[in-house]
C-alpha cells in the first residue's frame, strides 16, 4: 500500500504565511514607519532647513558647474540650451537632507530609547542582584542550621563541630 500525501494547496500556504506573527509585526512596523516619516520630514522641513537656509542659501539645487563651455539656460523653462552642467547642488542637497534626517532620527528617537532601555536593564539587573543576594543569605542560614543539627547529634554545640571542614573537633557520628 502506498500512502498518498496530500500537498497543501496554494491558498493554504498563503493563509499560513499571513497567519505568522512576524508578517503582522512587519506590517505594523511599515505603518508606524510611514507615520514616523511624516514627523521626521516635518521637523526637517519646518525647523532644520530654515536654520540651514539662514546660514547659506535655501535652494542648493541651483548650484552647478559647466563641464564643457559656458552653460546657457532657457529663461522660461530653466532647461539647458548649451553646455553640459554638473548639478552638484542636487547631490549636496540630498546629502545634507540625509544627514539632517539621520541626526533627527538619532537624537529624537534612537538615543532616548537607548537610554530608556538601559535604565530598564539596570533596574532588572538590580532586582536580580537582590534576589541573588537573598538566595545566598538563605543558603548561609541553611548551612548554619545543618551545622547546628550535626553538632547536636554529636553532643557538642557550635560551628567548630562541622564534619566537612578543617579544624573538626569533638566526637564524630558513628560511621556505618
Amino acid at each position: 500500500m502506498v500512502s498518498e500525501k496530500k500537498e497543501p494547496s496554494l491558498l493554504d500556504g498563503f493563509k499560513a504565511f499571513l497567519m505568522r506573527g512576524n508578517v503582522i509585526d512587519l506590517a505594523v512596523a511599515v505603518v508606524i514607519g510611514a507615520a514616523f516619516t511624516k514627523i521626521v520630514n516635518s521637523v526637517v522641513e519646518g525647523v532644520i532647513n530654515p536654520l540651514v537656509g539662514a546660514i547659506g542659501t535655501q535652494d542648493l539645487n541651483r548650484y552647478s558647474s559647466c563641464l564643457s563651455g559656458p552653460c546657457k539656460y532657457n529663461q522660461e523653462t530653466g532647461e539647458v540650451v548649451e553646455g553640459i552642467p554638473i548639478m552638484w547642488g542636487n547631490v549636496l542637497s540630498a546629502t545634507l537632507s540625509f544627514l539632517i534626517t539621520a541626526a533627527v532620527v538619532y537624537f529624537l528617537m534612537v538615543l532616548p530609547m537607548a537610554k530608556y532601555l538601559a535604565r530598564q536593564a539596570a533596574r532588572k539587573a538590580e532586582k536580580e542582584g537582590v534576589a541573588e543576594a537573598m538566595e545566598v543569605s538563605e543558603l548561609e542560614v541553611l548551612k548554619e542550621i545543618r551545622d547546628e543539627l550535626v553538632a547536636q547529634r554529636s553532643g557538642t554545640t557550635g560551628p567548630a563541630s562541622r564534619e566537612d571542614g578543617p579544624g573538626t573537633t569533638g566526637p564524630q557520628p558513628p560511621q556505618g
